[in-house]
């Protein structure tokens, strides 16, 4: 594990540093980083992409459930993601592997767990709770997934932004571009999405973090 390095992305210092305490123990060797937000982790990988694992918490600031997932695994594909999080939701957890995540680890479980968890994905398995059935998913679900996922990383961001509220003048801010490049960007979301209004695609974006779309298609 001496060349092995993981990031720790969540948003509540006290959970990192208890994460990165647990695994410390068992991958004496490694290399752990911690960051608070997606936008911080973004910066980290363009300056530096040499990494192992990502551990990936669904809930932080600017991030509707499972679309930072879906931003990076569009960004990085070549990074494996575990999903850490305190749903343990079987629709979000099908979901996260549907979008790509090499592993889920609800927060509940206990260290030891967490430590095969992570352990098995540097391997290269996928790893779940053992009592959990990712099979069956529904084909509407399946769709919306495979929708989604031809989404570029950069109208993954916008995507996300407009669950946010925010205008095409204001995204167009964030990222520094032009409004025109974002209204391009919006256009190609609903054409990808197959919806016909910014609030259907709003609406699309919400239910990842609820787990509705899942639910709904089974």
């Amino acid at each position: 594990m001496a060349s092995t390095r993981i990031v720790i992305v969540d948003d509540h210092p006290l959970f990192r540093k208890a994460l990165n305490q647990a695994l410390a123990t068992s991958l004496h060797a490694a290399e752990i980083v911690e960051v608070g937000s997606l936008d911080e982790l973004t910066g980290r990988l363009a300056a530096d992409s040499n990494v192992d694992l990502i551990l990936l918490d669904l809930s932080m600031p600017g991030v509707q459930g499972l679309s930072g997932l879906l931003y990076l695994r569009a960004e990085h594909p070549e990074i494996p993601v575990v999903v850490v999080s305190a749903s343990e939701d079987p629709a979000t957890i099908r979901g996260a592997i549907g979008f790509g995540a090499s592993g889920y680890v609800p927060k509940s479980q206990p260290v030891d767990r967490i430590r095969t968890a992570v352990r098995k994905v540097l391997e290269g398995e996928i790893w779940v709770p053992p009592e959990i059935d990712i099979e069956g998913q529904a084909e509407e679900t399946s769709e919306l997934v495979a929708r989604l996922s031809t989404l570029t990383p950069q109208q993954v961001r916008v995507l996300m932004m407009l669950g946010e509220g925010l205008l095409n003048k204001q995204i167009a801010y964030r990222l520094g571009v032009s409004e025109a490049t974002i209204k391009a960007h919006v256009s190609a979301i609903l054409q990808k999405l197959g919806v016909d209004s910014r609030t259907q695609a709003v609406i699309a974006i919400n239910k990842l973090d609820s787990g509705d779309w899942q639910r709904n298609a089974n």
